[in-house]
């Protein structure tokens, strides 16, 4: 962990930043929350139960920040606000996400089987494809 904290200090630093306190324990709110795709609302409550003077202005500057630097990736699940996670720190596709229409519970899939595809639009069409997104909607065990 400390090295993705030493890691994250020269990306700031590069960038004209610091890690400053606000930025760590934001960011150590995600890192505790890893699969649960935070709303800038829910990163604040909990933020604040450890640093109770933080204002909810400086969540979301700092997410935005995070996003700019490619840290953190925000994602829509078509629920009217943004969520965020961990960018990922290969090179590696993003993970695909089943989203529930009813309860909205998100589960990630780690299974990627669309190699073959991107490699056919990448002939067919000449086109580098450098990632993809993909999200599935409809009903989890609980709500069917």
């Amino acid at each position: 962990m400390d090295n993705f904290f030493d890691d994250l200090k020269i990306k700031l630093k590069e960038n004209g930043y610091k890690l400053t306190t606000q930025r760590r324990v934001i960011l150590d709110v995600i890192l505790e929350n890893q699969g649960k795709h935070l709303s800038p609302e829910e990163i604040y409550d909990s933020v604040r139960d450890k640093y109770p003077e933080i204002g909810l202005a400086t969540i979301y500057r700092t997410l935005q920040l995070f996003e700019q630097l490619n840290i953190i990736y925000k994602l829509n699940f078509n629920d009217g606000c943004g969520r965020y996670e961990l960018s990922s720190t290969s090179n590696d596709h993003r993970h695909h996400h089943l989203v529930c229409l009813n309860c909205n519970k998100v589960i990630e899939v780690e299974l990627d089987l669309l190699d073959n595809l991107e490699s056919e639009i990448e002939k067919q069409k000449n086109f580098k494809i450098m990632d993809h997104n993909v999200k599935f909607f409809g009903y989890c065990k609980d709500c069917r």
